[in-house]
């Protein structure tokens, strides 16, 4: 099976800082890892290879030293690697984003299957992994907690749903989302590393990708962020001393007083 594997590096803190003139995050001064939730869309992807043969093949989108985290994967477990790397890609969108996504998927074709996390810990809009299944013009499938079977080009999977699970069959090619019930991710073993130290991560711009300008980037970008702030404390703030007994006889009186019970 030849099977890609979508990862992002994403910022390894709260302490989110956003630019105000652009919406956009700032990412400068600030550690990064491996986005967690595609840990488990590299596990899946190299047990299937373990499993069927071929190769996997780990795209990522970001700025040259988005390549750590491409070097982090290659040392689970992971074949080649592709970075899409270019300024014009800067402040994009979810949109922009399975666009470019989807480009570079082009490139590592033909494939069989292509894995991404259930979303990203940055913006956990889970928009990226069915965008790029409709920018690929293949069908997809979300929230995947396990691969059942893989049989004449058609997959059977359990997708997560509120209430339990449900089966689905999807014919190949198709993107997955995978949630963390899938699997447990493993770690880099050591001939796995010294691999990911020497590997030539493959380095596209939008030129090389064809990409057209205004589907790129900040100005391809649909969706905008006109605005970020914390919303302002509402009502009246009283703390309530004494034991614990005295506090709930207090708290009972506010409540009433306030027509709440």
């Amino acid at each position: 099976m030849n099977i890609a594997v979508c990862v992002k590096q994403v910022p390894d803190t709260s302490e989110v800082k956003i630019d105000p003139e652009t919406g956009t995050m700032r990412r400068e001064g600030v550690p990064s890892i491996l986005n967690p939730f595609d840990s488990y869309a590299v596990e899946e992807a190299i047990r299937l290879k373990e499993t069927n043969g071929g190769k996997v093949t780990a795209v990522t989108m970001g700025p040259p030293q988005a390549g750590d985290v491409l070097r982090d994967v290659v040392a689970m477990g992971v074949d080649e690697v592709m970075l899409l790397s270019d300024r014009a890609f800067a402040g994009a969108d979810t949109w922009a984003t399975s666009y470019t996504l989807g480009l570079g998927l082009k490139q590592a074709g033909p494939l069989d299957l292509v894995i991404c996390g259930k979303q990203a810990v940055d913006g956990d809009t889970a928009q990226v992994g069915p965008g790029i299944a409709e920018n690929l013009g293949i069908p997809f499938v979300a929230y995947v907690r396990k691969i059942e079977e893989i049989k004449d080009g058609v997959m059977r999977v359990q997708r997560l749903i509120e209430d339990g699970y449900e089966v689905v069959e999807v014919k190949l090619p198709a993107v997955i989302t995978v949630v963390k019930e899938i699997n447990s991710p493993r770690m880099p073993s050591l001939k796995g590393k010294m691999k990911a130290k020497k590997i030539e991560i493959k380095t596209l711009d939008a030129a090389a990708l064809g990409a057209v300008p205004g589907n790129i980037g900040l100005a391809g970008s649909p969706t905008k962020v006109v605005k970020v702030f914390t919303p302002p404390p509402k009502g009246k703030r009283e703390v309530i001393e004494g034991a614990p007994a005295e506090q709930v006889a207090k708290l009972i009186d506010r409540l009433s007083e306030s027509k709440i019970i």
